[in-house]
């Protein structure tokens, strides 16, 4: 495995639309993509900002993987992400340094990337995601 870049920086929001008056409007930013997971109860904005991006995160439904962050913590920086190869690899690597992974598996990431992330009590409060690949 190897880390070869930040990917991007995920930031819960309520609303995407009403948070892009900011990213677009105010720093006219280009919004890149928008895509929706439902299996994650997502819908994805990614703004780029030169070699990186910001990754809006808007719940699609009460049940998204994003909804008790927003309750308990409210709009904010979610996690960081960080590019690497090897994703397979890096589950193994996790495990030996003491570094805990929050699925067994990789998981389908957006824009047919796979990812991986790592619980923040083990990497000193930081929200890890390990990306494979680039976004399509």
């Amino acid at each position: 495995m190897k880390a070869i870049k930040i990917d991007h920086i995920g930031i819960v929001v309520r609303d995407a639309k009403e948070r892009l008056k900011l990213y677009r409007d105010f720093l006219g930013l280009k919004v890149e993509k928008i895509e929706e997971l439902p299996e994650r109860g997502l819908k994805v904005y990614f703004i780029q900002i030169g070699e990186t991006r910001f990754e809006l995160l808007e719940p699609l439904s009460e049940s998204s993987e994003i909804t008790k962050f927003l309750e308990t913590r409210g709009e904010g920086i979610h996690h960081i992400a960080v590019n690497i190869t090897n994703i397979e690899e890096a589950v193994k690597l996790a495990k030996e340094n003491g570094f805990k992974p929050l699925s067994e598996e990789p998981k389908k990431g957006a824009g047919g990337t796979k990812v991986l992330f790592l619980h923040p009590k083990t990497t000193g409060g930081v929200l890890l995601e390990l990306v494979e690949g680039e976004h399509k």
